[in-house]
């Protein structure tokens, strides 16, 4: 699994823990007080180190490799997943898949955004970024689901949408404004969860919605730290300065009313947990899910429409 710099002190200290418990097992020593004096001082290094996350850690924990993906929570978090293909113009983006699927004994749409963790699946994968198909695709589906009054639930993992020659000659701008435009006139429920990485306008393409919810260690932001280091201090080396100021990660989005909810994670990050991960995803969504599902269509696009149109405000002492 990929360390990072702040992990590896626990690392050192998970690498103790397995030499003692190597050494009870192999030699037949009772080694039971070392080993829960090891454990509990890991508990309290761990509690530590993610309980002090700065946002340039917590974006790093959002691009980490063994993170959940989209169709990981797919697989643990829903049930009798039929994903569909194509956006009726060019053609499928594997980037975007989408169907449909089962949530605590509901049906829904489920869509969002998937990497991969090899050079072979990111090539499928095109690293998480959409081309302008997978948002037509991703719209399709989401007419599917107003038809048969299906909630919509979609995941954002991405650094933005693909910026190539071929996603600009097939009109990506417009392909996510329309997406925009359309989300926010739907009649069903939408909830849009942060997995991981929110660049920009190819994370605002399926994150117009009744909830935005963010995972603890996702980041949600209209250009990375790196991209705003670039511009502000001309060097990417102020990434972490940039992060800080520029208040993308959940906490701080939550204080500012700009997500509904955080998704917590299990001590480590997700993915330390994957299944731990799934569960409080879950959990969340299916809490959300009933208190929109209470409104009448009329109150839900009225709601929508205000959450939305307050974003930017400012009052002034």
């Amino acid at each position: 699994m990929q360390l990072l710099e702040f992990e590896k002190p626990a690392a050192e200290l998970e690498r103790e823990l397995e030499k003692l418990r190597s050494k009870s097992s192999s030699q037949n020593i009772d080694m039971s007080s070392e080993i829960a004096t090891m454990e509990g001082k890991l508990a309290q290094t761990r509690a530590a180190i993610y309980k002090n996350l700065t946002p340039w850690q917590r974006v790093q924990i959002a691009r980490h490799t063994s993170r959940p993906f989209m169709l990981d929570y797919v697989s643990l978090a829903f049930t009798e997943f039929c994903e569909l293909h194509g956006d009726r113009h060019i053609g499928d983006d594997a980037s975007m898949p989408g169907g449909f699927a089962r949530i605590g004994g509901r049906r829904v749409v489920v869509i969002g955004h998937q990497k991969g963790r090899d050079t072979k699946e990111n090539l499928k994968r095109n690293f998480g970024s959409a081309h302008p198909e997978g948002y037509r695709k991703a719209l399709r589906l989401m007419k599917i689901a107003e038809k048969f009054g299906l909630p919509i639930i979609t995941m954002i993992d991405t650094p933005g949408a693909f910026p190539g020659i071929g996603a600009e000659e097939r009109n990506i701008a417009e392909a996510i404004a329309f997406n925009l435009r359309e989300m926010m006139l739907l009649k069903v429920p939408v909830i849009a969860v942060v997995l991981g990485e929110g660049g920009s306008g190819g994370a605002l393409g399926i994150g117009i919605a009744d909830r935005v919810l963010m995972l603890e260690n996702a980041y949600y932001s209209v250009i990375s730290p790196e991209g705003c280091a670039a511009i502000l201090w001309k060097h990417r080396k102020h990434a972490p300065e940039a992060a800080e100021a520029m208040k993308l990660v959940a906490p701080d989005l939550n204080k500012l009313g700009l997500i509904d909810d955080v998704i917590a994670e299990p001590t480590g990050g997700a993915h330390h947990d994957h299944k731990a991960t799934a569960i409080s995803f879950r959990e969340t969504v299916l809490r959300h899910l009933d208190e929109l599902e209470a409104l009448s269509t009329e109150d839900l696009l009225n709601k929508r429409y205000e959450k939305f149109r307050a974003f930017g405000e400012w009052q002034g002492k």
